[in-house]
């Protein structure tokens, strides 16, 4: 997959959205971990709270006093995170732990039976989740007011937080690779229908559809109706081109031959320069005529043409035969009759004509035709047992006005070499052992 692909570009991009939801979730995930576990530590300070203030009683003259502390090892061991302290009027007591070190309170306690939650730093500067808390030690209005506060490092809880983190990861790229690779099978079901399309396209350029069809997925429906117009318009287009430049070409034959007609008699009177003047310039018009036929043939569409080979190739020697040339000539012909060439019949029939003339022109005996089929072409051998060409022209035969006789007006060739290339052929040239053999591949129709 390239930059370009469709593809690559919804895979990247619902990559990216199952990225970033996944870390969205982690981090929704993180918080609400973070607040369950901050509530939890919250429900042990106040737990330890009530076992700290049910310690605390009254002395003889009424007055409240820490009778026993709680014995618990984490509050014995100095600077060990876990924290209690306790404000009974100007007195202050707190627990080993904290060794000298007095929790910075707000001067304003918290109203009797409430209780805040705070952050304050401990003794080596870390951060303390902090309860405090407030009660009145009796039922009086002027009993003495208690002020508790419990605390506990953060850190155990960031701590716990890494952990959940750690093991939450994984699942989760797990989850993004089920779900990338859940895309990737979504991205395909939902692309497919474009390969179908592509498979019509292609259809279309081997010529075995003539339209898109209207049988695809809605969405690439007007795609379809616009190659479809396309293709209409341009075999409108196509048709009209030839038929312009067939009538300008039978448009053009009958001065030509009343030229030639003239230039005739005027050399039957003694004009012969004048005669040959004018037929140098027929021949040039005459090459004009089959060159506009050539282009307008090239415009053609030869992926939806069939024509049957052998039917052609017998009836165009057939006519050759009723020649007083072609009486005399032996004509081996050989070919399986079920060869079919992507090749319009009409042109086929040109180029054959034209081959076969040349041919003609320079056997002595006999000519040669031969048909058969490859892979994916067709190759047509026409052979004379003439004298063949010249090996250094060999290659300037198929050039339009190049004539090694005075017969013809050396275009037969050229238009053989333009047919067989707008049909997506091509020709070869070469002497054979006696004569000239030239050979066409055509596309085969399998």
């Amino acid at each position: 997959m390239t930059a370009r692909s469709i593809r690559l570009r919804l895979l990247l991009a619902g990559a990216a959205a199952i990225g970033l939801a996944l870390a969205l979730a982690a981090g929704g995930l993180a918080l609400l971990f973070d607040r369950h576990v901050e509530r939890v530590a919250v429900a042990d300070l106040d737990s330890r709270f009530l076992a700290l203030a049910a310690a605390i009683e009254p002395d003889a003259n009424g007055k409240p006093v820490l009778r026993s502390t709680p014995i618990d090892p984490l509050y014995m061991q100095p600077l060990s995170g876990h924290y209690w302290q306790i404000r009974l009027g100007d007195q202050v007591q707190r627990t080993r732990s904290l060794w000298d070190y007095t929790l910075p309170l707000p001067e304003t306690p918290p109203a009797p039976g409430t209780a805040t939650v705070l952050t304050l730093p401990g003794p080596r500067g870390e951060a303390l989740l902090v309860l405090d808390r407030s009660l009145r030690f009796g039922t009086r209005p002027e009993a003495p007011l208690l002020r508790l506060t419990l605390a506990t490092d953060r850190a155990e809880l960031a701590a716990a937080r890494q952990a959940f983190l750690a093991e939450l990861l994984p699942y989760l790229a797990l989850l993004g690779s089920a779900l990338i690779a859940a895309s990737a099978v979504q991205i395909g079901v939902g692309l497919r229908p474009l390969a179908a399309t592509r498979a019509r396209v292609a259809d279309l350029a081997a010529g075995r559809r003539r339209r898109m069809g209207a049988d695809l997925p809605e969405e690439v429906m007007p795609l379809a109706a616009e190659i479809d117009g396309l293709l209409e318009a341009r075999a409108a287009e196509l048709a009209r081109a030839r038929a312009r430049a067939g009538d300008l070409a039978h448009g053009l034959k009958t001065p030509l031959q009343a030229l030639e007609g003239d230039a005739d008699r005027l050399r039957q009177r003694g004009e012969g320069e004048i005669a040959t003047s004018i037929a140098t310039i027929v021949t040039a018009m005459r090459r004009h005529v089959e060159r506009e036929l050539t282009r307008a043939r090239l415009l053609t569409d030869p992926r939806h043409a069939e024509t049957a080979v052998m039917p052609v190739l017998r009836k165009v020697v057939a006519v050759l035969q009723r020649t007083p040339q072609g009486e005399d000539t032996e004509w081996v012909l050989s070919g399986a009759e079920d060869l079919r060439a992507r090749i319009d019949a009409a042109d086929l029939t040109e180029l054959l004509g034209a081959l076969l003339e040349n041919a003609l022109r320079h056997a002595t005996e006999r000519v040669t035709v031969q048909a058969s089929s490859g892979a994916e072409e067709l190759c047509l051998s026409i052979r004379d047992d003439g004298p063949g060409a010249p090996p250094d022209l060999l290659h300037l035969l198929t050039q339009r006005g190049l004539r090694l006789d005075e017969a013809g007006h050396g275009i037969g060739l050229a238009i053989v070499a333009d047919i067989a290339e707008a049909a997506g052929g091509r020709i070869e040239l070469a002497n054979a052992d006696p004569g000239f053999e030239a050979r066409v591949w055509l596309p085969l129709v399998a």
